[in-house]
């Protein structure tokens, strides 16, 4: 081969390798992000040449959004992303959003790595949130992580660029959830750390109420919120913060306690005003019977204001003296001016004991005044129990009847179905017990004592005169001729002779003698013995007509007595 063909082999390869190599540094794969030169722009959508020949056309509106305003211009150079390197056109399908998208990624997630903030804008709403361009990326912004509180209209936020803190990526799925609450949150803290510094407990500052609630109300110090509690609002009795501030309202104010760690501050307005609680004890003494307003009623009792302030509690227990079981709400109202005593004051523990009973007079005594022991009242039965009847007096108290009272010879047990709920009765007062609020009554009291009324025509051993009254297998039941007084004979007590101790022997309404052999007026108690009687005689009549040894017969001996007692009769 000649020097001049082999010089120009030499070349053809020369530049066959260089145009390879010119194609490998232009060299396009679908995926990627290239950078690409504006080279024409038509109405809506800009030509760019990415190189190796070939141009794509991208549309204006993906070089402008949110944060993006810059119009581009030909000659301007861009990146963009390659989905197809051709397409029926022969024209390459790239993307402006997309480059920008895989750009972003690529620094949010680094930015999420090293818990740094990033820069975004929000753009729309969507359910449940908001969306957030993130120079490219979309993310998700939930409608709690907008702001530290509930944010009702989200547009004047809309279409500014703002730091928002990544919580959540998945490139996989394409998804990033961020919140702007968190930033506010660290920059709030920051603020509140050095807002605090400043501030000392005890401390008198201006502030202004910037929230109400139920149990106080938020005051602004400044760029951090305090809580003053609705019981450090005033001394007295506070039911609703909204009665002594109003939002916007500027008050003075103590700082009570700071806690460093959480940031939070508790105020107070009543720590600025004197204590009225100092001195109490002189202004109220013990006894003493003063007015006050009822502003609280519970189940264990009611508050009674006594100054501003000042409030005292009377108890359930201390508010009736006959109303026992009955809800405060009952018997005094709220805003009610009572009259009270004072019972028990407690400086340190600051609590006042009032009583509302004390005020009036205590119906046992007032009882005891009017019905002595021995009275005869009248009342209602209000109930019956196993041990008497209660009834019903004047001045709304109750006495009680014992089973013991109800009748002088028939068991109470027996005597108590006799009565009654709502029979009117008649009793008789036997005891009043102020101090145990007792009031004891009897009813067979009103029927005379049979014992009283026997007075001294009974003594033991005198013979008497019974009417049987009934007749039992174990004695019989009678009752002394000329008193109410009963006693029961036993078998044995029937005659000296064993064979004659049987009570078919008599007959109900037969009157017999016998023997009083006990007769105890305390423990109201007659015995009686016809063979006490027998015994006796028989001794007597010995004594008088003859002796057992004497020849005669206890017949004749005792046959001889009768005739003389008979004789003694007429």
């Amino acid at each position: 081969m000649s020097a001049g063909l082999q010089a120009a082999s030499s070349s053809r390869e020369d530049f066959a390798a260089l145009l390879e190599e010119s194609f490998r540094e232009h060299e396009i794969t679908e995926g990627s992000v290239v950078k690409g030169r504006v080279v024409a722009i038509e109405k809506d959508v800009a030509v760019i040449d990415i190189g190796a020949k070939t141009e794509g056309r991208v549309a204006l509106k993906e070089f402008t959004g949110p944060g993006r305003d810059q119009p581009i211009a030909v000659g301007d150079e861009v990146e963009v992303y390659v989905d197809r390197i051709e397409n029926a056109l022969g024209e390459a399908v790239i993307s402006r959003d997309k480059a920008r998208r895989e750009e972003s990624w690529v620094k949010l997630e680094k930015a999420f790595e090293n818990n740094e903030r990033v820069s975004g804008t929000i753009f729309n709403q969507v359910k449940g949130g908001y969306t957030v361009d993130l120079d490219g990326a979309v993310a998700f912004l939930p409608r709690s992580q907008v702001d530290i509180r509930p944010v009702r209209d989200v547009t004047p936020l809309m279409g500014t660029p703002q730091p928002f803190q990544i919580l959540k990526m998945d490139r996989r799925r394409g998804n990033i959830v961020v919140s702007r609450r968190t930033v506010l949150e660290e920059s709030r803290a920051e603020q509140r750390s050095e807002l605090v510094a400043n501030l000392e407990e005890g401390q008198v500052i201006d502030g202004v109420v910037k929230n109400i609630t139920e149990y106080g109300a938020f005051v602004d110090l400044g760029g951090i919120d305090g809580l003053l509690h609705v019981t450090d609002m005033a001394w007295r009795r506070v039911n609703h913060p909204s009665e002594v501030v109003n939002i916007g309202q500027t008050v003075k104010v103590k700082i009570i306690k700071i806690n460093h760690e959480t940031h939070r501050i508790s105020l107070g307005i009543k720590q600025l005003l004197a204590d009225p609680w100092e001195g109490i004890a002189a202004r109220y003494p013990v006894d003493a019977k003063l007015k006050g307003r009822v502003t609280n009623i519970t189940d264990y009792g009611a508050f009674v204001e006594l100054e501003p302030g000042i409030e005292g509690l009377i108890h359930v227990s201390e508010m009736s003296w006959t109303k026992k079981n009955v809800h405060p709400g009952k018997i005094v109202s709220t805003s009610q001016e009572v009259e009270v005593q004072i019972l028990e004051v407690d400086p340190v523990k600051r609590r006042i004991s009032l009583g509302l009973k004390q005020t009036l007079q205590n119906p046992w005594e007032a009882f005891s005044e009017k019905h002595p022991a021995g009275t005869e009242v009248e009342g209602e039965v209000k109930n019956k129990t196993e041990f008497g009847l209660f009834i019903g007096l004047e001045g709304d108290v109750d006495g009680m009847v014992h089973l013991s009272d109800l009748d002088w010879n028939r068991p109470g047990e027996q005597v108590i179905d006799e009565f009654k709920k709502g029979d009117v009765v008649r009793a008789q007062v036997l005891d009043v017990d102020v101090e145990k609020e007792r009031i004891s009554l009897g009813i067979k009291q009103l029927a005379g004592d049979p014992f009283a009324d026997a007075g001294d025509g009974i003594r033991k051993n005198q013979v008497v005169t019974c009417e049987v009254l009934e007749v039992k297998d174990s004695g019989i039941e009678v009752k002394i001729v000329d008193s109410d007084l009963q006693a029961f004979i036993r078998r044995a007590d029937l005659a000296r002779e064993r064979n004659d101790q049987r009570p078919e022997r008599f007959a109900a309404g037969e009157k017999l003698d016998a023997r009083v052999t006990q007769f105890d007026r305390k423990a109201r108690r007659v015995q009686l013995s016809i063979k006490a009687l027998e015994m006796a005689e028989e001794k007597e009549a010995i004594a008088q007509f003859g002796s057992a040894d004497s020849g005669a017969s206890l017949g004749d001996i005792l046959g001889a007595a009768l005739k003389a007692r008979q004789a003694d009769k007429k």
